[in-house]
């Protein structure tokens, strides 16, 4: 089966979806039928992906290699090891969600946009949804199943020509369904988006620029072989001549236009100004989309591109990216604790926990020697932030759709003391979404636990002094969660919303798969560690520090 061209046509899967959507014309009900049918296909692709990987083997699998441009050495490149995987299980996974999410988006008289004044603490007014604008519904559903193939292609190539082709597809969707279809600050919030990850992404390319003009290939495995070796190093001073720079200072500044373009997408503290306002004014669905798979990217980057590439450069700067992870971790817990827009908040939210995958990330750079004990650390911390990105790319996107379902019965108001005693009107609601907020708390028995524990057992010994300061995160997310409960679903209920409504069997059949999966992980994790733990003992070995 392995010579069948999978990879290919999981991405392009949602591609070729994409564009017979937007060729139906208006027609609103064929087209998000017609969309969620390719956003399964490809779950059903990536599931046979997972079934037929395997776990026993270190090098990439599915590997499909053909020359593209022969004369600049780029060619068609992708391949599956337990890294990519993982994201491409998530991604598969995260967008029929978002996609169901978006089922009754879009009513019968679509909204002609936000209004100005009368708006509720949850940041809109009552009566305003996610609906947007009068923009073609099709053209909704289309965008993301181009984002979809986006992410599909930025987790599987391996030239970066062709990953940086996907990794912008992903990122125009996603400014246009912000655009188009956000909230009452839907312009700002995208232009914002548009600018931040812009600017990355021209970083991105900069520096890749410079290393094909120096290493004479855009082949991340050659260019990671080049990096452990030095080699690479020397090829920049001999065939870059900027300003008289040394080869430390060219690989300082080709470095530096990497780190930004990862670092915004994350997002690290002090690059994160962009993500608030737009997972808040974003449709929820979309928020689904940017929290459960998007932000996953600049994670991956930093482990399949910059610690394999730059490991010299990266122990240069560790210690300061090491702070800057603390603080990613212990601002974006308070930040949340402080809001009181329940989408803000768990924007805030996803920042803390991204964090924590960001300490595992720069912990694995830790100079260890010949030290079996710790490399063995550092093997779990690589098996953490693999589970961490997985389980907080489900959770929060759970979260998300519950937040979506708040806001359809109560016309698009989130705002955290507007609601109150809910458990009373609907219990099966509440008890779902609390299940989605313990995972996020990471108690044990759930999904959240699982990836945080192996992050900090194995970042304990390597990065002692800001291991322990990042248990502050933990402390603080536990008060905000416990308060959004509280406020939420206990106490006196709110007379406004005697009709709430429990879930229905359509919000259920989106939910309950994901509670599922959350318990499954929880309990038996071994299902994603059996899966990935060969390539991640690979890579660790493979790492130059």
């Amino acid at each position: 089966m392995t010579d069948f061209p999978w990879l290919t046509t999981l991405t392009f899967t949602p591609l070729i979806g994409g564009f017979l959507v937007i060729g139906i014309g208006a027609q609103r009900n064929l087209a998000r039928s017609l969309a969620l049918t390719f956003s399964s296909v490809s779950l059903g692709l990536a599931i046979l992906v997972w079934k037929n990987f395997d776990s026993t083997l270190t090098e990439l699998q599915f590997v499909e290699r053909h020359p593209w441009i022969p004369s600049l050495d780029i060619e068609y490149f992708v391949g599956v090891d337990g890294l990519s995987l993982m994201m491409i299980l998530l991604s598969a996974i995260v967008v029929p969600m978002a996609m169901l999410a978006s089922w009754k988006m879009f009513g019968d008289a679509p909204h002609p946009g936000p209004l100005p004044v009368g708006r509720g603490e949850g940041g809109r007014r009552p009566g305003e949804g996610d609906s947007g604008s009068g923009y073609s519904p099709p053209l909704y559903y289309a965008l993301v199943l181009f984002l979809q193939a986006g992410l599909f292609g930025t987790f599987t190539a391996l030239n970066f020509f062709h990953w940086f082709i996907f990794w912008e597809l992903s990122l125009v969707p996603a400014f246009f369904l912000i655009k188009l279809w956000g909230g009452p600050q839907r312009s700002a919030a995208a232009t914002q988006f548009f600018v931040y990850t812009m600017v990355g992404s021209v970083a991105l390319l900069l520096s890749f620029l410079a290393l094909y003009q120096a290493a004479g290939t855009f082949d991340f495995i050659r260019l990671s072989e080049l990096g452990r070796s030095g080699e690479l190093a020397s090829a920049l001073s001999v065939k870059l001549g900027w300003y008289d720079l040394t080869a430390k200072q060219l690989g300082v500044v080709i470095f530096a236009g990497a780190l930004l373009g990862f670092a915004v997408k994350v997002p690290l503290v002090p690059f994160h100004t962009w993500l608030p306002l737009a997972y808040a004014e974003a449709p929820t669905p979309v928020t689904m989309l940017l929290t459960g798979a998007m932000s996953k990217m600049g994670v991956y980057g930093f482990l399949r591109i910059l610690l394999p590439i730059f490991p010299e450069q990266v122990r240069w700067v560790l210690t300061p990216l090491m702070w800057l992870a603390v603080i990613t971790i212990v601002f974006g817990a308070a930040a949340a604790f402080a809001q009181k827009d329940l989408k803000r908040t768990f924007a805030y939210s996803s920042i803390n926990h991204l964090g924590y995958c960001l300490l595992g990330v720069f912990a694995l750079a830790k100079l260890i020697g010949d030290d079996p004990r710790l490399a063995a650390e550092k093997a779990a911390v690589f098996n953490g932030v693999l589970l961490q990105m997985f389980n907080h790319g489900l959770t929060a996107a759970t979260v998300f759709c519950f937040i979506g379902f708040i806001e359809r019965r109560t016309g698009g108001l989130r705002g955290l003391n507007e609601f109150g005693g809910l458990r009373a009107v609907a219990p099966v609601f509440c008890g779902l979404m609390g299940i989605a907020l313990f995972s996020s708390l990471g108690l044990p028995g759930l999904n959240g636990f699982v990836g945080e524990f192996l992050i900090f057992k194995g970042a304990f010994p390597l990065a002692t002094w800001a291991t322990a300061l990042s248990v502050i995160g933990l402390l603080v997310t536990a008060v905000f969660i416990l308060t959004v409960i509280q406020r939420v679903f206990n106490g006196p209920l709110n007379a406004t919303w005697r009709e709430f409504g429990d879930l229905t069997l359509s919000e259920r059949l989106i939910v309950v798969p994901a509670i599922g999966l959350m318990f499954v992980l929880g309990i038996y994790p071994q299902l994603a560690i059996g899966a990935v733990n060969a390539t991640v003992v690979e890579l660790v070995a493979q790492l130059k520090f």
